[in-house]
């Protein structure tokens, strides 16, 4: 992976731990969403670039990085917070986990720049 990627995914991981922290602020249409699950989206669009930095290191696409990524947000939802932190399950957090690693996958292909091999035809 190279510099400026990095770079752009540690500013949208970063985007997403904004996004947590301020969430409890928004006080506009759909409040009540936000507030129940824009934490999980927003953790789970965290995750996503996060398992994609991780991932490049490894040589992994970002469909397998996806797969981990979502993976990972469903089971903690599921094992109740991995019994680490206090979570309170909802169903609906699965599909806002699904949503925020869909939306990150759909950002990350969006605005991915093609590499000099990429544009040439070859395989990076």
């Amino acid at each position: 992976m190279n510099a400026a990627r990095t770079r752009r995914d540690v500013v949208l991981v970063l985007a997403a731990v904004a996004a947590l922290v301020l969430k409890s602020s928004y006080h506009g249409p759909l409040a009540g969403l936000v507030h129940d699950y824009g934490g999980n989206f927003a953790v789970s669009f965290a995750v996503y670039f996060l398992a994609v930095i991780a991932a490049s290191r490894h040589g992994v696409g970002r469909v397998t990085a996806a797969a981990a990524a979502l993976l990972a947000v469903e089971a903690f939802e599921v094992a109740d917070g991995f019994r680490v932190m206090s979570n309170v399950y909802d169903p609906l957090d699965l599909v806002a986990n699904a949503a925020g690693i869909g939306i990150a996958l759909a950002v990350d292909v969006l605005t991915r720049k093609p590499t000099a091999t990429a544009a040439t035809g070859s395989r990076p």
